[in-house]
């Protein structure tokens, strides 16, 4: 699995075909079948070039994408989450985070061994006790859908947006934080625990957040354009 994450990490438009290629041309002798489960273990879809980690809960209400041809011009003007597989020495958990869209802050992560909402949710409020975005924007899974989840950010005074089926690039911001962790810290560092993966991770963001310089902030870090 850990492998698949690392392939899928560079190359997110692989299929299950792709992957299996891809694995045995490393020495991984592996079939489709089960390279089909180990994809749907993960939440890996090739499809829309996006992992799918959560999906709809029956019932959830969906809300339409509210950011199309919408000019990000200031901080708190949009915040983004999403899940994704982070590897372990030995096994795997969870990662879910909140970035500020216009200076690609973050504003609070989670790690958990399972997909409950709950961990969202934390991950949330956290970020709620210090600032607020206009708009909060998620994909369509049960963790971000769920009734609880929705409540919290609907009486915080947020509107809430989420990405259209299908649509990869909805959430691009967070999908570039995922390959930028992953290569600069996870895959380098490869935790041993949850407990390390936690405070490993609140090293690198930090770190992310105050020192690292991103091109596309004109050198700036995250930190030096979220509290202009």
């Amino acid at each position: 699995m850990h492998m698949i994450d690392a392939e899928y990490t560079a190359h997110p438009f692989y299929g299950s075909r792709q992957m299996r290629s891809a694995l045995r041309r490393r020495g991984y002798e592996v079939n489709r079948k089960r390279m089909q489960r180990l994809m749907r273990i993960m939440g890996l879809e090739a499809i829309y070039a996006k992992p799918r980690l959560s999906k709809p809960g029956a019932g959830h209400r969906i809300y339409p994408y509210l950011l199309r041809g919408v000019a990000i011009e200031r901080p708190d003007q949009v915040w983004s989450t999403d899940i994704t597989y982070v590897r372990l020495h030995g096994g795997f958990a969870y990662l879910v985070a909140l970035i500020d869209w216009y200076s690609r802050y973050v504003l609070a992560f989670e790690v958990s061994v399972t997909m409950d909402h709950q961990f969202c949710l934390s991950a949330l409020r956290r970020a709620l006790e210090g600032r607020r975005p206009e708009i909060h924007n998620s994909d369509q899974g049960a963790q971000f859908t769920c009734r609880e989840y929705l409540e919290a950010v609907l009486e915080a005074g947020i509107r809430v947006s989420m990405d259209g089926r299908g649509r990869a690039l909805d959430n691009v911001f967070v999908e570039r934080l995922w390959r930028t962790v992953k290569y600069e810290d996870i895959y380098l560092k490869d935790y041993h625990s949850v407990r390390d993966c936690i405070g490993g991770l609140k090293t690198y963001f930090a770190f992310y957040n105050h020192e690292r310089p991103h091109s596309s902030l004109g050198g700036a870090t995250p930190a030096e354009v979220y509290f202009r």
